[in-house]
């Protein structure tokens, strides 16, 4: 009984094929596919405008800052003063985690909530429809 075991496993074993390796292109080709797109990682505007509105409107009304009027969230001031930058993702780090008189929300509100106001902070900065 233990000859056949053997035996079919073996047999099964050699019909296994050894892949070829992938060409440079093949390769190029393959890893662009499983790349997502930051636009595909990007929040909802609309939804985040709502969260906006209920949690950050009263320090941030019309994009600025009742606290430090300095660090508005107008592109300029998101570029100089938000760690990595005017990008959704340096917007997701400062909500969730929050800095000097800024309260942290992570835990308050869910990560996707955070998400969809950091597009809607973007979209509001690079649309410059805090800068009128």
């Amino acid at each position: 009984m233990k000859f056949i075991i053997v035996a079919a496993l073996l047999a099964s074993a050699s019909a296994w094929t050894v892949p070829k390796p992938l060409s440079k292109a093949a390769f190029a080709s393959t890893a662009a596919a499983l790349i997502i797109p930051t636009a595909a990682l990007a929040g909802d505007v609309g939804a985040g405008e709502q969260v906006f509105s209920a949690n950050c409107a009263a320090c941030h009304a019309g994009g600025m800052n009742v606290i430090m009027p300095e660090k508005t969230l107008q592109k300029d001031a998101l570029d100089q003063y938000l760690a990595g930058g005017r990008k959704e993702a340096s917007v997701v780090m400062q909500v969730t985690n929050g800095k000097n008189a800024m309260p942290a929300f992570g835990g308050r509100l869910s990560d996707e909530d955070i998400a969809n106001v950091a597009s809607y902070v973007i979209d509001q900065a690079d649309g410059d429809k805090w800068d009128e």
